[in-house]
């Protein structure tokens, strides 16, 4: 369960501090003091395990030399990633005793082991994989986020791995980022929630003594990362000071103050600003100076080499050493060499590094293995672990909110005794279901996934096999490395058996795919499936389009022709089966939007932008429109029911402030025959600003559910700095004037009788 203090923020944004405990404190001084300087520059590196041997997945083995140039020559602290793919837990066991005697053995330091376990444990063979943070932020949920850590960390224990790259909470402000999925959406208070109940999953109830059962969470990529210029991965933002500030910080911010052990720094740059790597602004004062923050920044994948190869701020490597840990990085991850563990031993024998610096940063990872008890229990058994696997039917729920039903012309759900056409290239593929980081880097699924049901599958076990047809039409080119490529059958084919059918279900979309290898230039859908759905339109069969994949990609001039529309991102292993359970009506959807779904490729914009965005046409000779147009808005979603809102009251019509609390309520009734889950969203409008004020932002939201004709009334409460905003002059600003509240299609006026400009950076 989440304890009171992360129940608190979770809930109003209540602050606390990151404090290390003094039996923590008194171990690290005393280890820290029988420390050579080999050993701290050593704990400050990270390498990736296929540096330590040979081979792949289950054929791995350790090689004797690696291991003794890695660990006691070198004596690196910490190992990364798997052997190219997924391996058993119980191989994961033989691994870790045999890196951990090694290392052990040398200074009495036990390796800080971590792994991409993004959705579940994704580098286990017979873990549970949930959906993607996309599908988990899209179910408005928190608590579908903390049990999928929960459980996340209990199944990596099993491993005997400690540490876990997750929970990632970038906001995805840029529609063709190929890392959408991997984050909770694009707003900063859902990102903010959903990464507040991750980090309480995975860590459990007390940061620093973090027990068997749960592990140490990297949060990433600080800060950002979501969104670059370009749309590319590894690419140069531009954001404001305000908004980084007000929007992008405030996760980390809220997570950091719950005691997250550690944070991933963003691979690229804000133009304007340093690189990330060596930005002392953003690393030392934001984080560890302003909140007290104690735990351990690391790079993200060779990038500390980038600020010589890429950014252009260091000369060489050495130099770029210098300025990342003088910058606040803490943990290098130096995959591929240990070239650094010399070079750092030089920087501090020069005084380029001071000795203090360098004791901050070991002092921050052994703070780090002591809360995680790596001292005293550096392996697991897993034979302790009777549960690991065991958790299908909570992924399985956990699928079922996160898919968003996005236009139902009658077409759903699909009545009992139809014949239904399965096709597309989604429609047989457990690897689109799972997407990137799921057994392999790119997430290459099906070999590991045999025992779960892709959609047709599970379509043709709940209609039946004789009910159910598959014709891809479209399938991806396995053949090749681009996740891509596609080929086109015999799209003729499909039309006559589309003609034979009730209905269609179109499983088009995305392939998997993860980090720069994502990378696109055109958001619109594949020129297969653009030939395929046109073909079925034309069929005059009532089609239905489920999209799966990591990030939207343009179906506009298919929308209308569509007589169901469903969004199911990336559901994971159980995905096939919430897919079947929803579109038969077994199961109702309530997810909503967590992102804006784009109609055009050049038409990318966020649910909270500037008024001065949209305008209507101006006539005359600078006649032009700037429509803000989506296909689907942020916070949209549909379901088998429907849902009124009547009676959006608020606590006082005006507030200073000084004032305490503001409270709005909402009655939300439940108009339709069938019972479903609404997720109520409560949005503020500053209608006037000193700096233009955003369109709307969430303000709060909680998700409730109603039986047939059954009302309840939803109650929020907020701060007046809840609806403060970051000046040019980077302080926060709360100014007198209308506030236009929202719920639903509720909408109220406040207003604030005094202006406040706030002393502190953080409200």
């Amino acid at each position: 369960m989440l304890s009171a203090g992360v129940l608190a923020l979770v809930g109003c944004g209540t602050k606390t501090s990151s404090m290390s405990s003094p039996d923590i404190e008194k171990a690290v001084a005393k280890t820290l003091s029988g420390m050579s300087l080999e050993d701290k520059v050593g704990q400050m590196v990270q390498i990736n395990l296929t540096v330590l041997g040979k081979g792949t997945g289950a054929d791995f083995v350790l090689d004797e030399d690696a291991l003794n140039k890695v660990l006691v020559d070198s004596r690196v602290g910490s190992i990364l990633n798997c052997p190219d793919e997924a391996v058993s837990p119980q191989r994961w066991q033989e691994i870790l005793a045999a890196i951990q005697e090694r290392a052990i053995g040398v200074n009495g330091i036990p390796v800080l082991y971590g792994l991409d376990h993004i959705h579940g444990c994704t580098y286990v063979t017979g873990s549970t994989l949930f959906p993607q943070d996309v599908n988990v932020g899209a179910s408005f949920n928190p608590e579908l986020a903390r049990r999928a850590a929960e459980v996340t960390a209990y199944e990596s224990r099993a491993c005997s791995v400690p540490y876990a790259f997750s929970p990632t909470i970038d906001l995805t402000r840029i529609q063709t980022w190929p890392r959408i999925w991997e984050n909770f959406g694009e707003d900063p208070l859902l990102n903010t929630r959903m990464g507040l109940a991750a980090v309480a999953g995975y860590q459990g109830e007390d940061y620093n003594h973090i027990d068997q059962n749960h592990i140490a969470v990297s949060l990433k990529h600080y800060m950002g990362y979501g969104g670059p210029v370009s749309g590319k991965d590894r690419t140069p933002s531009s954001i404001t000071k305000p908004d980084m500030r007000e929007k992008y910080f405030a996760p980390y911010k809220a997570c950091a103050q719950a005691g997250a052990l550690s944070i991933m720094v963003n691979s690229s740059a804000n133009l304007g600003d340093a690189p990330f790597h060596c930005n002392h602004e953003y690393l030392t004062e934001w984080l560890k100076e302003d909140l007290g923050w104690d735990g351990v920044l690391i790079t993200d994948w060779a990038d500390v080499n980038n600020l010589y190869t890429r950014e252009m701020v260091a000369k060489d490597k050495k130099e770029a050493l210098k300025i990342a840990v003088n910058a606040g990085i803490d943990l290098i991850m130096e995959p591929y060499a240990v070239d650094a563990c010399d070079l750092l031993k030089e920087l501090v024998e020069e005084g380029e590094i001071s000795k203090a610096r360098l004791d901050d940063a070991v002092s921050r990872i052994l703070r780090m293995k002591y809360r995680l008890g790596l001292f005293e229990n550096p392996l697991q058994k897993f034979e302790d672990y009777p549960l690991f696997g065991s958790f299908d039917s909570e992924s399985l729920a956990s699928a079922k909110e996160g898919i968003v039903l996005l236009k139902n012309e009658g077409a759903l759900p699909i009545k009992e005794g139809k014949k239904i056409l399965v096709c597309g290239p989604n429609a047989n593929s457990m690897r689109a279901l799972n997407g990137g980081w799921s057994y392999t880097w790119q997430g290459n699924a099906d070999k590991f996934s045999q025992d779960y049901n892709t959609v047709y599958e599970a379509l043709a076990k709940r209609f039946g096999s004789s009910n159910v047809v598959l014709n891809n039409g479209v399938k991806w080119d396995e053949t090749t490395a681009d996740w891509q490529a596609e080929t086109i059958g015999n799209i003729a084919s499909v039309v006559a058996a589309a003609k034979a059918s009730d209905i269609v279900v179109a499983c088009i979309g995305e392939n998997s795919y993860c980090e720069t290898p994502g990378n696109i230039s055109d958001l619109s859908i594949s020129k297969g499936q653009q030939e395929l759905l046109k073909a079925l339109e034309n069929t005059g069969k009532p089609v239905v389009f489920v999209i799966i994949g990591g990030r939207p990609r343009i179906i506009n001039s298919f929308v209308e022709g569509a007589d169901a529309i469903v969004d199911a991102f990336l559901p994971g292993n159980n995905g096939g089966d919430a897919i079947a359970a929803l579109l038969s009506g077994d199961d109702n959807f309530s997810a909503k939007m967590p992102y804006t779904y784009p109609k055009a490729v050049n038409s990318l914009i966020n649910y909270d932008y500037k008024p001065s965005q949209q305008s209507s046409t101006m006539s005359g000779a600078y006649n032009y429109s700037a429509d803000a147009s989506s296909e689907f808005p942020f916070g949209y979603g549909l379901s088998y029911t429907t849902f009124e809102y009547s009676n959006l009251t608020a606590s006082a019509e005006s507030f200073t402030p000084a004032t305490s609390e503001l409270k709005f309520t909402v009655d939300v009734k439940n108009t339709g025959s069938v019972a479903g889950k609404e997720a109520v969203l409560l949005f503020s409008s500053d209608l006037v600003a000193s700096i233009n004020p955003d369109n709307r932002r969430l303000r709060d939201f909680t998700k409730i559910e109603l039986q047939p004709g059954e009302t309840k009334t939803v109650e929020f409460t907020l701060k007046p700095s809840d609806l403060a905003f970051v000046g040019t002059d980077g302080k926060w600003r709360l100014e007198e004037g209308d506030f236009r509240i929202q719920a639903g299609d509720q909408v109220l006026m406040i207003n604030c009788t005094e202006t406040k400009i706030y002393d502190t950076p953080n409200i």
